[in-house]
């Protein structure tokens, strides 16, 4: 064969393999991107839930009755700063058939009050085939020992206990009450936080795993071709979530390129939280940004979002400018 042919055979072969990985490179960027804005839209949305949640109009629902982390937690309020936030980043604000989508993607919504935790996911109840979601009764952090006694949990070391023995309740902080009765889990102090923590941890996501598992049903009606599961949360997020009234939002199922979008966030209702930051780049300059989830003005710009950060400064140390939203102009 002549140098042409082998140069014609060549090319033949190789241009269809870098355009094809050339289409890869650019179908894995989208979908860095696309994950990238449900991740800021599901952290945003879980802020806005979180402060709603303290958003108490009665002088006697204020925190700091009794407890420094009680506090009256709104949870129909956070719910709808939840949805009206989600609805917005998703462009379904005035849709309800497309609102119903979005609830297909979340199996599972917890708000974490001081004494109990309260679960909004759709009804299969009794064998209910409903698309209707609703909240569950309020589920205290109860713990029962071998011996019938039995303790309510809350976020401190406050504790309503069940002395069987004595057959006499107990309420107040655990090393105040310890003394009055004989349950052996309030008489010693370590051991008494680490089963505090492990009882409201394991009770929470046993409630989850089987309300997901029923989410799976709804799913199928919807058209959803996913199993939803509960992912694994990382001990030091539960510990963080266990010092504060809080709310935990899972977002899963969502198709982003060949696989699925599966993440959760969690939203303390106490902490002051500052929303995300967005990291973009510019398609024509190749000039890096940064600019706050909420930034109106970054929408139409038309960057490419790769990254998200916790604060400026660290944006700042990985190479981003700030962007001016007021004027849309960097």
């Amino acid at each position: 064969m002549k140098i042409t042919d082998w140069a014609i055979l060549f090319v033949l072969i190789v241009v269809p393999i870098l355009w094809l990985s050339g289409q890869r490179v650019e179908d894995l960027r989208e979908v860095n991107r696309l994950e990238t804005r449900y991740t800021a839209a599901i952290r945003t949305a879980v802020q806005d839930a979180a402060v709603a949640l303290n958003r108490n109009e009665l002088q006697q629902f204020e925190s700091g009755y009794g407890s420094a982390k009680w506090m009256r937690a709104d949870k129909e309020q956070a719910l709808a700063a939840l949805l009206q936030s989600l609805y917005l980043n998703f462009g379904v604000a005035d849709d309800p058939v497309g609102q119903q989508v979005i609830l297909g993607y979340i199996p599972a919504v917890v708000v974490m009050d001081y004494d109990g935790y309260y679960l909004y996911a759709a009804d299969y109840e009794g064998g209910k085939d409903s698309n209707a979601y609703h909240w569950q009764d309020k589920k205290p952090y109860t713990y029962s020992d071998r011996e019938g006694n039995s303790i309510a949990f809350t976020l401190d070391r406050n504790v309503t206990a069940y002395d069987a023995a004595a057959d006499r309740w107990v309420n107040g902080l655990q090393s105040e009450v310890k003394s009055e009765v004989a349950i052996p889990l309030l008489q010693d102090d370590e051991q008494f936080e680490a089963v505090r923590r492990a009882t409201i941890v394991r009770q929470i996501e046993e409630d989850l795993a089987q309300t997901i598992r029923n989410h799976n049903l709804l799913a199928v009606k919807l058209g959803v071709n996913y199993t939803f599961t509960l992912p694994v949360i990382a001990q030091e997020e539960w510990n963080n979530t266990l010092n504060d009234v809080g709310i935990l939002v899972f977002l899963q199922g969502i198709p982003v390129g060949d696989h699925h979008y599966n993440n959760y966030a969690i939203g303390g209702g106490r902490l002051d939280r500052t929303p995300a930051i967005l990291g973009a780049v510019d398609l024509l300059t190749g000039m890096k940004y940064y600019y706050r989830a909420s930034c109106s003005g970054a929408q139409g710009l038309g960057y490419r979002e790769e990254e998200i950060f916790s604060d400026e400064r660290e944006a700042v140390k990985n190479g981003y400018f700030p962007l001016k939203c007021q004027t849309n102009d960097p």
